[in-house]
């Protein structure tokens, strides 16, 4: 009896001393007319937005790790003033089940979609897109632009 009453002490500090992660959350879809307060084409401003408990009543989703996914239109080159869109909030289920990754693709409406996971308080801030992914984002694009002829 002595060894459940201990166990369950352990467990019950454990699982109190737990906070669930805080993530940023925004989508720049809702964003009213002519503001940008989810970092689609202005730096994302971590002053005015707040990480939000992921397992709380404002979560718009429960979660365990945070999310930023990022679409943007494939005219002209990379990153000139196309469409955007920007999602930032939490999430429970991995596109590739690995963690602190981007994954990124172009889908078959030449759309460039990125989705960046990752596991540690207000990680999915992040305003701008590595080189590396608009090297690789160009090199897809002229690919396939070279292929569609």
């Amino acid at each position: 009896m002595a060894n459940i009453t201990t166990l369950l002490a352990v467990l019950l500090a454990t699982i109190a001393g737990c906070t669930a992660i805080r993530c940023y959350q925004c989508s720049s879809s809702q964003d009213p007319e002519n503001e940008d307060n989810c970092g689609a084409y202005e730096e994302f401003d971590k002053q005015r937005n707040v990480p939000i408990e992921c397992n709380s009543e404002e979560s718009h989703m429960p979660g365990s790790f945070c999310v930023k996914k990022t679409q943007q239109g494939s005219k002209g080159f990379v990153w000139d003033g196309r469409w955007r869109q920007v999602i930032r909030q939490c999430e429970s289920v991995s596109s590739s089940g690995m963690m602190d990754v981007c994954n990124w693709g172009v889908d078959e409406n030449l759309i460039y979609w990125e989705e960046c996971y990752c596991s540690s308080d207000g990680c999915n801030g992040a305003s701008d897109l590595k080189p590396l992914s608009i090297s690789v984002f160009t090199t897809i694009f002229l690919a396939l632009l070279f292929l569609s002829k």
